[in-house]
Order: structure tokens, then sequence, then C-alpha cells
């Protein structure tokens, strides 16, 4: 029975790429973001620069240098126009643009299902039997990254998911936030009666574990189901109402049982939610960027550095990774580029991003090495989609014959935040001294993240208000600031546009 159903999925999934490829629908690309890693903004920078390129180079505004589409003078013209999919909400690109450039320069809200927006790219190729003007429709594909790493559940049983993580839970880092979980769990009888009320309880107590596990001063990155963080319209059902028991080696589930109530639902989980997910959407990629926090692991320590090296290469183990071609463009798309994207490039000095970028490359190794060997082409960056802050050297004086030279970073902390004792409103500038990370990756594991030597303060969770935009001669704002946006572009769509 589990063989026809694998049939009768993959079939579903050749006759939506046939759609897809009949159509002529260009090159989709999926953007995802582990927790707080910031894809809405990613998302709304990379269309705003395509679609204000053009104005930029009017203005003698060099906003994407490495864009060799852009730089070479061959980009004509992007524009929106309407998505494939009438069934998936569009991304509200306009909404984000307005709260990023408004006067009170917000950060967009982000999204918390999936959404599409295509953009139409017409440029000029380059010298060759094929130069002249074409078009490539570009579909961007936003979606959580909580819901990509349900997908490894498709290969799993409920007895696997459920010693899995209980086994995860007993680590040094999370056995103190599953402490409440983990009681009722070992209390509980998998081979006792079903029970409604056993099951709500212990589903609520297990969401508030995974909630534990994701706060700020944790930032654990493995943490499936992913509906349980954000749920939507599925709060409440039973396809959300079960959790890990601790069960016997081989342990069959009795009719009429919890154990037999949670798997079936474990399996409802599966079928209605990541499935459809992984048959509607994700199977049909042909790019993909991952937007990684990984200062944020970093300042929590070895522990929730490990879990996102494993999330990590969970990720990639997911992905249709492979060399492209015209049966498998028809048949069965493969994801034949990966960008991996250390956000939040402008909270550290220049001098540091290519350790960021290093430790991302070490975090993501064994996921890339498997990718690889398939032929699909990895690659890692550290970027900021908008720019918040600008780089100056702040001289001090430690004795009247001797200055010191602090590298820091200068943004406008948004109202409410705090730092070195100081309560900003929003408005006024601060220096701040990032420190240095560590030259050798590897010592992020033995916990040394970031050095600031000057300070105990940690600056890597300030919020910064976005920068003011600069106005074209047509009156409206230009591509905000970046670092390495073009690099990523580059790398994900420009050898289409050659």
């Amino acid at each position: 029975m589990s063989i026809l159903k694998d049939i009768l999925f993959e079939a579903r999934i050749a006759a939506s790429s046939l759609g897809d490829y009949l159509t002529g629908t260009g090159l989709r690309l999926g953007v995802t973001g582990l927790s707080r890693a910031g894809k809405t903004v990613f998302i709304t920078a990379l269309v705003q620069n395509l679609v204000r390129a053009a104005a930029a180079a009017r203005d003698d505004e060099r906003v994407l240098p490495v864009f060799k589409v852009h730089a070479e003078g061959r980009l004509k013209r992007a524009r929106l126009e309407h998505q494939p999919d009438d069934h998936v909400p569009r991304f509200a690109y306009e909404d984000h643009i307005a709260a990023l450039t408004g006067p009170d320069r917000a950060w967009p809200q982000s999204t918390r299902r999936i959404s599409e927006l295509r953009v139409t790219i017409e440029f000029e190729r380059g010298p060759g039997w094929r130069s002249g003007p074409s078009e490539l429709t570009l579909d961007i594909v936003d979606y959580p990254g909580e819901w990509l790493l349900d997908l490894p559940l498709l290969g799993k049983s409920y007895a696997d998911w459920s010693r899995e993580t209980l086994e995860a839970s007993a680590s040094a880092a999370r056995a103190p936030l599953a402490v409440d979980w983990r009681g009722a769990t070992v209390e509980t009888d998998s081979a006792s009666a079903a029970s409604e009320e056993t099951a709500r309880r212990l589903a609520a107590l297990f969401t508030g574990y995974l909630h534990a596990a994701r706060a700020d001063e944790y930032a654990l990155s493995t943490l499936p189901p992913g509906r349980f963080l954000m749920p939507g319209d599925l709060e409440g059902s039973p396809a959300l109402t079960f959790a890990p028991l601790k069960l016997g080696e081989g342990q069959e589930a009795d009719s009429g049982s919890l154990h037999a109530m949670m798997e079936r639902r474990y399996e409802a989980y599966k079928a209605h939610v990541v499935r459809p997910f992984f048959r509607d959407h994700f199977a049909r990629l042909d790019r993909q960027i991952v937007l990684v926090d990984a200062l944020s692991a970093l300042n929590s320590g070895p522990a929730a550095v490990r879990d996102l090296e494993n999330a990590l290469t969970e990720v990639l183990l997911a992905f249709r990774a492979g060399r492209s071609g015209m049966f498998s463009a028809i048949f069965r798309p493969k994801i034949d580029r990966i960008l991996f994207a250390a956000t939040k490039a402008d909270h550290l000095h220049h001098t540091s991003h290519d350790r960021l970028e290093a430790i991302l490359r070490m975090l993501t190794a064994r996921a890339i090495a498997r990718a690889e060997n398939v032929g699909a082409d990895v690659d890692v960056i550290a970027l900021a989609a908008v720019r918040a802050t600008r780089e100056a050297t702040i001289r001090q004086a430690r004795l009247v014959s001797e200055r010191s030279d602090l590298e820091a970073i200068v943004g406008v902390p948004l109202a409410g935040e705090r730092v070195d004792g100081e309560l900003f409103d929003g408005r006024a500038e601060a220096a701040i001294f990032p420190g240095d990370l560590p030259a050798d990756p590897k010592a992020v594991f033995r916990g040394e993240g970031i050095a600031a030597p000057h300070t105990h303060a940690d600056y890597r969770f300030v919020r910064f208000r976005p920068p003011a935009p600069k106005l074209g001669k047509d009156g409206q704002p230009l591509p905000l600031p970046s670092i390495r946006l073009d690099r990523a572009l580059e790398f994900l769509i420009g050898d289409r546009l050659e």
C-alpha cells in the first residue's frame, strides 16, 4: 500500500512539473530561512533591486556591481506580474517596501505562510548566436524554514521520530527546557487507552518545549514538526495534537491505545501537511537560498552551533539536488544551485565577513559534500539584504601619549533598544563595537564566538532601524544599501541571463 502511495505521489509531482514546463514558467527560486533569518527583508530587497536597478543606473547609482547583467548594462527592465498559482497567497511586496522606506522606516512583518511573487526580467543576451533581447520569468516561492525541516519526517516512522526527539531532548542544552514535557511523557503508559485529554496535555507540553528551545537565548534550530510553532488554521486540529511517546524496542501499536492514536495523528500530519507542501511547492523548485542567522547560534554557545549544523545537514538532505537536464525539468525537477547565506553581516565589521562565511561553510560541509557529489552547485555567503549600519573608526585615548583605534558600526537602534545601559529612542545614532569572529572556524564548537575585548555586552541583538532611502530623479526610493546581495543574485540566476 505504501509503495502504491509513493508511486501516486511521484506521478502527481511529474504531472505538476510537466505543466510548469509546458507553460514556460521560467525559473522557480525557493527562499526560506531558519528562525529570525530575515527572509521577508531579503525577498523585498531582491525585488526592489531588480525593479529599480534601471532607475538607479540612470541616477549613476551602482547598486549591483557583481550582478553581471546589470553591471554590463544588459538589464533593461524588471516588472511584477500576476503569479502562476491563484490558490497561493501573493508575497506582499508593496506593503513591505512601504514599511522599509516610509516615514517611520520599520522592518516589515515576517510572513508565516507560503507566498509567491513573479518578476519578469527583460535583458539583452551577451555576444553570440543567441544575442538580442530576451526575458526570464522568475517565480519566487517564500516559505517558512520550519516547513523545510519537516520534510525528513516523510522518511521516518512515528517510532523513529519519537525515539530521536526524546534522545535529542536529553542533551545538555535541551534537558532543562524539556523537564515538564519529558516528565509527563515518562509517566505516560503508551499502551493505555486512547485519551483526548492526555493527547492535548502532552501536545501542549511538547509545544511549550519547542517554543522555549527557539527563544533567543537558546536559538536551537532542529525543531520539527514545524507547524507546532506556527499552526495557522490547523491550530487545535487532531493533526497537530500529538507528541512523542516512550516506546519499547519494536513495540506495536495496539488498536484503541494511546500509541495508536498518536501514531495515526503523526501519519495524518505527514499526509495532510508535509506531503502536499512537498508535492505542490518544494518539489517544483529549480534554485534555493537558505538564510541562516548564524550569529544567534554563536551567541548561544556550542550546543546551538551543533544544533544548527545538524539542521543545515537535514535541510540539504531534504532537497532534490542534482544537475538539471531536459528530462528532469519536465518530469522530475532538481535543485541545481543552492546558496546558504549567513544574514545580518551588517552587525559585524567587514573584517569579520570572511570569517562568518568560513564558519557557515564549516557548518554546511557535510551537506555540501553530498550535494556536490550529485552535481549540484552549492555556495555560502555572508550578506545583509538591507544594510542598516555603516562602518567607522573611533579613536580613544587610553593614555595622554597613547591612542587606540576601534572599528565600529554605526546605526540607529530601534526605540526601546538598550546598549550598555543606555535606552534608545529610535532617533539617535549609536556606535557599536562588535568585536571579531575567531579566525579558526572550529573555535565556535568550543564556545569561542565573537570576541569583544572592550566590553562584555553582546551587541548582535541590537535591532537597528532601516536606513533612510535615497530618492531617484522620479521621486521614488532607490534600492536600499546591501552587502553582497549582488553576489547572491549572480549565483542564483546570473547564468540564466547570459
